[in-house]
């Protein structure tokens, strides 16, 4: 047995975590680069949260709110000069998985005078920044990740990065800044933190102890399905979720995704389904793909979420999701070229070809036009 496992994040969890350790603030130095949204942080109560706790240590600050769902390259590389600019010592990033994706590749450009499509190649010298992380959605784990994606369009998909110096050094996990979310932005962010957990648990780089988790998580996330399928959500539910959505990325952070992720790319790309909602379309599919080549974790994966069948876990997806988009088959084709692209099917038990990928999303979407 050997592996290894690495997450150097420091993890707060708790109502009021933000202000309980706000020394945790004053550790990384004296100028803070805010990265966000436009709104949700502030609607959340994130932002104020924040902004007190900078003003009370003494701490300079300047935001930047203009990132975008999904960000793109150029958006980051605009962000990374006005952090070169204003020479923070940290940056903070409140949001979701884009803000906090952003932040990270911010952190690199802040003191790597380079182009932002150089950080895939891994071309800067200079350690990024330190990311502090205030997630206000419960699915992306991107607060305990080396990764940031990013929104590629030259290549028609998304791209990461990913290297250990981006790990947050901090995140900040509290279920409140959840509560403003919508009932389809926080099924939608949950079934991203059980597609994280179902595609670590396959993935061809789990271990032993992103197994574990991975399990967890997803029995976190069954606990409270029936809750999402009704939309009435406690504070209590919400905690449930945000923690299935840490451990999630916890092992994310191990594993990488796989080819859900993948595929799901190009839903979000060409089509602009939420990111979590294309994952969830193409769950049952690809664990349907899965069984050949890992069929006993197939078996635990839907004990776990609490369904019988792979039929079973489609339905609860399609009860959640509602599907009716509608597709053709020339796009599925397509998407099924640019999967084959990404490092994530490397990561994918069964070594699927593009064909393989493109029999899962035909038998995942609604066709029209078929040849």
């Amino acid at each position: 047995m050997q592996f290894c496992f690495h997450v150097p994040t420091r993890i707060y969890f708790g109502d009021g975590c933000v202000r309980q350790h706000m020394d945790e603030f004053s550790r990384w130095g004296k100028r803070a680069f805010i990265v966000t949204g436009r709104n949700s942080a502030k609607a959340s109560g994130a932002l104020a949260d924040v902004v007190a706790v900078l003003d009370k240590q003494g701490i300079d600050w300047e935001i930047f709110d203009r990132i975008a769902e999904n960000p793109s390259i150029e958006a980051v590389e605009t962000a990374g000069v006005a952090a070169r600019e204003f020479v923070p010592t940290m940056l903070v990033a409140i949001g979701g998985g884009s803000p906090l994706d952003a932040a990270k590749a911010i952190a690199a450009l802040a003191v790597n005078n380079i182009s932002a499509d150089k950080l895939f190649d891994g071309g800067f010298t200079a350690s990024p920044l330190p990311v502090l992380a205030v997630p206000i959605t419960a699915g992306t784990g991107s607060e305990v990740t080396p990764y940031s994606i990013l929104t590629d369009a030259s290549r028609k998909t998304k791209r990461s990065f990913a290297d250990p110096r981006i790990f947050p050094k901090a995140a900040f996990l509290d279920a409140r800044y959840t509560q403003t979310q919508t009932r389809e932005v926080t099924v939608n962010t949950a079934i991203d933190a059980l597609s994280h957990a179902v595609e670590g648990y396959l993935s061809k780089r789990a271990t032993p102890i992103s197994d574990c988790l991975a399990v967890e998580a997803m029995r976190r996330f069954a606990g409270v399905k029936e809750t999402l399928l009704t939309g009435s959500f406690s504070l209590s539910d919400r905690e449930e979720l945000l923690y299935s959505s840490l451990l999630s990325g916890v092992v994310l952070a191990q594993t990488g995704t796989t080819a859900v992720h993948a595929l799901g790319y190009s839903l979000t790309y060409f089509r602009n389904v939420p990111h979590g909602r294309a994952n969830g379309l193409l769950l049952a599919e690809c664990l349907r793909f899965a069984k050949a080549a890992a069929s006993e974790k197939v078996s635990v994966i839907l004990r776990a979420v609490g369904v019988d069948t792979v039929e079973g876990l489609k339905d609860l997806m399609q009860r959640l999701l509602a599907s009716d988009e509608t597709y053709s088959d020339a796009e599925l084709r397509e998407f099924a070229a640019l999967a084959m692209q990404t490092k994530n099917i490397a990561n994918t038990p069964g070594d699927p070809t593009a064909g393989d990928l493109y029999h899962i999303l035909r038998a995942s979407l609604r066709v029209v036009q078929s040849e």
